[in-house]
């Protein structure tokens, strides 16, 4: 089972059509990844403080059904393959209710200097924690 994060939708999250905007995804997206790396032990100020960040160099996004206010949603995060400087992340978000599948996305992130910019590798302790956490993504109805 996938690294999953819950949440809600709020009206803020939602267009004048009463569906999520499409960039609120990827913010959804985000903070899932951020909170599994909370759960293995990352913290990105400890990290900024010894001059890693991570960047998304990559994201390729289907949406496939819309989510609206009030909806609780399940962010799974699921690493697809790594590498020693770029992680590839796929991503989906589903809704609790009628576990319907309603985007898809495949994410690279890379680790980097923070003063440079230049790569660097991920810091060992915390991928393999990932990888850990992380497992296959189960079947989700897509409509």
């Amino acid at each position: 089972m996938p690294f999953q994060w819950p949440l809600r939708v709020y009206i803020e999250d939602t267009d004048l059509g009463g569906i999520v905007y499409y960039v609120n995804y990827l913010k959804f997206m985000e903070r899932a990844r951020t909170e599994l790396l909370r759960q293995c032990g990352g913290s990105q100020q400890a990290l900024m403080a010894d001059d890693i960040i991570f960047v998304v160099t990559r994201t390729e996004c289907r949406y496939l059904s819309p989510a609206r206010l009030d909806d609780e949603l399940l962010v799974e995060v699921s690493i697809e393959r790594a590498s020693r400087v770029r992680v590839s992340f796929q991503q989906r978000i589903v809704c609790q209710a009628d576990n319907r599948l309603l985007c898809e996305a495949d994410v690279d992130v890379a680790c980097v200097r923070a003063s440079d910019m230049k790569p660097t590798r991920w810091p060992d302790n915390l991928l393999q924690s990932m990888k850990t956490v992380t497992k296959s993504l189960p079947a989700v109805e897509e409509k």
